[in-house]
């Protein structure tokens, strides 16, 4: 069902509030503004699955209701970018959730699995792909359009009922509480523009006092980006961030050297940048940032995360869970070096599955072997 108005966005809300369950999907742009278009949202309980369009209905706010119910649970393949428009869009943050790309890495399948191929595997159905490339903010839409988005919803629910029966037998379903929480944090979709310059490219390339440049730049440029509603990329690049802080300007001239800068701001632009540049060369030393880096005391751990990576891969394969899902080589480099308390492994059901293994590893209690071509863990006998 194809959604135009606001009476028929209101009567399939009444029907929604009756499930237990909300499939959500989303169509959106994003390639020429910072906020991603909202081009379609399309929802689905078990009977009935509908395309919402945003261009003809332009209140949404009946559909806070649903997403705030805790009494529903709103149903996600790959979850991120969606839960991010829908806060954007209308001020909430969808709970309860349930990925089914997350749940799919715990019964088997790989980290990031696709939805084409999760539906085939689970529901012996295979998704026709001759609109995967459409450009949703087009009007009118055409059936096809319609029944490509709709697909995306639809089989949600079976897969939810599905893989829910499955991680219980296994009982793995507790294992996702902590990862549907945190979908579910406001805090992961709030934008702080005095934390971007941690994400630029290159950054480990400034000092301490650059940083505190770049940390000012990247602010004002995050802040005029969703002002204006362009990329970051079309004020300045992050390539030029970093090159201005590392001339540390304090003048014009001097940041027009900067490749491209003189051609990429006004005047008036350029100068509250160079500003921003300024007071952050400017600030308190005890104010300057730190990026988070080993201590070059601390040891090279190559070989000590090669071993630990063994193991993990060992109890992943036994459990038939994706690797990715239980560790980052970063975790496994903070386990390297002791600092346990600072790992994801050493928390919830990771540490049960091989976090306190991790641990009795580096603290010499197991040792790996090989016996007959497999690695063995066998206790330390001392």
């Amino acid at each position: 069902m194809y959604i135009t108005d606001q009476k028929q966005l209101k009567e399939f809300v009444a029907h929604a509030k009756q499930s237990s369950v909300l499939a959500v999907d989303t169509e959106f742009l994003r390639e020429k503004t910072y906020w991603p278009k909202l081009c379609l949202i399309q929802l689905a309980t078990e009977e009935v699955s509908v395309a919402v369009d945003p261009f003809e209905i332009k209140d949404l706010t009946p559909l806070i209701d649903l997403f705030v119910d805790e009494s529903i649970t709103k149903l996600f393949h790959a979850a991120v970018q969606d839960m991010e428009l829908i806060v954007h869009a209308l001020g909430v943050v969808p709970k309860p959730v349930f990925d089914t790309q997350v749940a799919a890495s715990l019964l088997g399948d790989t980290l990031q699995i696709g939805y084409g191929a999760l539906v085939m595997s689970e529901c012996g159905v295979r998704l026709k792909k001759a609109d995967s490339f459409t450009d949703w903010s087009r009007r009118p839409l055409t059936d096809s359009q319609i029944e490509y988005a709709l697909d995306d919803v639809i089989y949600l629910p079976m897969l939810y009922r599905s893989m829910k029966k499955k991680l219980e037998e296994l009982g793995r379903l507790s294992w996702l509480d902590r990862d549907f929480d945190d979908l579910s944090d406001i805090r992961r979709y709030t934008v702080d523009p005095r934390t971007r310059f941690k994400r630029l490219k290159r950054v480990n390339q400034l000092s301490s006092k650059q940083l505190s440049a770049a940390r000012e730049i990247a602010a004002w440029r995050e802040e005029l980006a969703m002002k204006r509603n362009i990329p970051r990329k079309w004020i300045l690049s992050d390539e030029q961030v970093i090159e201005i802080c590392k001339r540390e300007p304090r003048s014009l001239d001097s940041m027009f050297m900067v490749r491209g800068v003189s051609n990429s701001l006004k005047t008036a632009e350029a100068r509250q940048a160079l500003s921003a540049c300024v007071r952050g060369l400017d600030a308190p030393e005890d104010s300057w940032p730190h990026l988070e880096r080993p201590p070059k005391s601390e040891p090279n751990v190559d070989s000590q995360v090669d071993l630990l990576y063994s193991l993990v891969k060992l109890r992943a394969k036994e459990a038939g869970v994706a690797f990715g899902v239980v560790v980052s080589h970063a975790d496994l480099a903070k386990i390297a070096r002791g600092h346990f308390d600072q790992s994801d492994v050493m928390k919830g059901w990771r540490r049960h599955l091989v976090g306190n293994e991790l641990k009795d590893l580096m603290e010499g209690k197991i040792v790996l072997g090989i016996e007959d071509g497999v690695i063995k863990v066998t206790n330390r006998i001392r």
